[in-house]
């Protein structure tokens, strides 16, 4: 579940919005024209990234996803997780996002044992 917090309006580009996962539950692999900043707020959650690196967050942590990098994140297995997503819209105010395939069962079955 996503709330939207923050739309920026000319000259901000600034996107902020408060997402929800429930255990298990994560985003398809995608990246962002100029890059995201995830915040942790509630539970446990993952990043991954295409090199295989997982980062596990809790409260307060924070996360750089620089642009263009493949990633995803959601909660861990048994753990509901929350975080705020913060990025930028493209000049023109278009989406800054391109989304990929899903993280497979088994990828993210390994990322969480880390």
């Amino acid at each position: 579940m996503t709330t939207p917090i923050r739309q920026g309006q000319e000259p901000s580009r600034m996107v902020v919005a408060l997402v929800r996962f429930t255990p298990g539950a994560r985003t398809n692999w995608h990246s962002h024209a100029v890059g995201q900043t995830l915040h942790a707020t509630d539970g446990v959650g993952l990043v991954g990234t295409r090199d295989g690196t997982v980062v596990r967050v809790r409260p307060g942590d924070t996360v750089i996803c620089p642009p263009g990098e493949e990633h995803w994140h959601g909660a861990t297995a048994d753990t509901f997780m929350s975080h705020l997503a913060m990025l930028e819209n493209l000049p023109d105010g278009g989406d800054p996002t391109t989304w990929l395939e899903p993280v497979t069962d088994e990828h993210y079955q390994a990322a969480n044992q880390q």
